[in-house]
């Protein structure tokens, strides 16, 4: 992954924008550039019977005027401190929407937000901005979950047979995405690969009853050769690879807590019909259930699509 470009989506409701502190922390290491982007919408500067459009239009520039200022100031903070710093600020209802048009327009290399925990209905309701992003993000994307950044150690979340109909470049990406951020920033680095149980199912059937434990054995021992392989393929030394039985959603929030993993890097496939919109990916589930950064990667050709 290459660092030159970073993007920060500023947070104006929030007096504490953990998301910057991210992308700094990360700039300083690389050398990167950061650019903070304002989104901002008012509805009685939109459309309203007392005042003409002219009019309008004038409130809202000397809005955005305003907040540019002021975001000005915090980028001036952090040029003074050696940073290389931009900032833009725009008007828009659907904040997904503005903060996706820039990334067209910048070509970022890792887009840095906040994240909010939202219920699976609010968030296809009310189009939460980081689900949003989540889908259609086509960089790689940060989500901050807390202010808290201490001892800092990383994991990658991988599938190396692909049980997710992941392609198996992705979890490329993540092990060369996990070891540029570990030798970067010299965060000790962990990969995980959590393969689902048996269908206890299985149990009701009485030729296979007997054999289950065998299954159960033979179906680890392949996940196992995968991981294996994938680990050594990338010279991973294997003492930093895990392998768990258990559903993701349930097994990944389990080791970043035992573990003290301030970032997990996933891989995500955007899929767009009504069904996954309510119950949600794998990436999404964990993202509901873990308490640390996600860094959520697409595949390649996901950024070169429109």
């Amino acid at each position: 992954m290459n660092l030159r470009q970073l993007l920060v989506v500023i947070d104006p409701s929030q007096p504490q924008q953990p998301a910057l502190q991210r992308a700094q922390w990360l700039a300083r290491a690389s050398g990167a550039k950061i650019e903070l982007l304002l989104c901002e919408y008012n509805s009685a500067l939109e459309h309203s019977f007392l005042f003409d459009q002219a009019t309008l239009a004038d409130g809202r520039n000397n809005l955005l005027l305003q907040l540019h200022n002021e975001l000005e100031s915090t980028a001036q903070v952090l040029r003074e401190q050696g940073l290389e710093v931009s900032v833009q600020v725009r008007w828009g209802k659907l904040t997904e929407q503005v903060i996706l048009q820039r990334i067209s327009e910048l070509q970022p290399d890792i887009v840095f937000k906040s994240a909010h925990h939202h219920s699976p209905i609010k968030r296809l309701l009310f189009a939460n901005s980081s689900w949003q992003l989540l889908r259609h993000c086509p960089v790689p994307l940060w989500l901050v979950q807390h202010s808290n950044w201490t001892t800092p150690s990383l994991c990658a979340a991988l599938d190396p047979l692909h049980g997710d109909d992941k392609p198996a470049a992705l979890d490329q990406q993540l092990i060369a995405t996990s070891q540029q951020l570990s030798r970067l920033c010299e965060m000790p680095a962990h990969y995980l690969h959590c393969y689902p149980p048996l269908p206890a199912s299985l149990l009701f059937d009485s030729q296979l009853v007997n054999d289950y434990d065998h299954y159960n054995q033979v179906c680890a021992q392949q996940h196992q050769q995968a991981f294996t392989q994938l680990l050594t393929a990338a010279a991973v030394p294997l003492n930093q690879g895990t392998q768990l039985a258990g559903f993701a959603e349930q097994e990944i929030p389990r080791f970043v807590r035992e573990q003290g993993i301030r970032l997990l890097l996933m891989g995500a496939i955007s899929r767009g019909h009504l069904a996954n919109a309510l119950i949600g990916n794998t990436a999404e589930r964990v993202l509901e259930a873990v308490e640390c950064d996600v860094l959520v990667l697409k595949p390649h050709a996901a950024k070169h699509q429109g």
